[in-house]
């Protein structure tokens, strides 16, 4: 009789957890999820090919380095103790700690906006849609609240706010993206709850 298998780890020890599910057909994805490498499937995968995609995305993971290893160890900011001080975080290393928020928090009666932000108050209001989305999408939309606090509109003073933040154009393309799909009435979700801080590839690539 076989033994227990042994737990899956990544290369440095990390755990390792599979997880198929029913509304994959044609892609795979892997992402860091509170320290643990997450790998996820089609359900109609065989073991075989389990096995096959599980080594290759452990290794696409390896190759991020340092987002990768950057996603492991962060907590997402659920509640708004967190965002707040996540938001102080980003204002720190982006903004040079000049937007000092008077309060941060997270709201579900935006329907149409992400985000927003009050300078005379200095409040920001984020989205809870945005909770199930990659971090460095939140992180985005925090920043460009952040950024409001300091400059009002959109001008080019403001942008240049956002050059530092190396996600800013990927993370304007993923909401412009969510947006399209809601609004031609296709289910949010399938792309960006199940793959929040990793990479996601055809089942069919090499």
């Amino acid at each position: 009789m076989a033994g227990p298998t042994a737990p899956l780890t990544t290369a440095d020890g990390a755990p390792v957890v599979v997880r198929r599910s029913a509304r994959r057909r044609r892609t795979v994805a892997a992402f860091w999820e509170d320290g643990t490498a997450v790998v996820a499937i089609p359900a109609s995968f065989t073991r075989a090919q389990e096995r096959e995609w599980v080594h290759r995305m452990l290794e696409k993971l390896r190759r991020q380095g340092a987002r990768g290893a950057a996603g492991a160890g962060r907590r997402r900011p659920r509640s708004d103790a967190d965002l707040a001080a996540h938001a102080a975080e980003l204002s720190a290393k982006y903004l040079g700690g000049r937007a000092v928020p008077s309060s941060v928090r997270w709201v579900t009666n935006q329907n149409s906006r992400w985000g927003s932000a009050t300078p005379s108050e200095g409040t920001i209001r984020l989205s809870a849609k945005l909770q199930p989305m990659p971090q460095w999408v939140i992180d985005y939309v925090l920043l460009h609240e952040l950024a409001h606090l300091l400059v009002a509109g959109h001008d080019a003073a403001f942008w240049r706010l956002l050059t530092a933040y190396p996600e800013t154009e990927r993370a304007k393309a993923f909401l412009e993206g969510v947006s399209f799909a809601t609004s031609r009435g296709l289910a949010p979700g399938g792309g960006y709850d199940e793959a929040p801080d990793g990479t996601e590839v055809p089942a069919g690539a090499n």
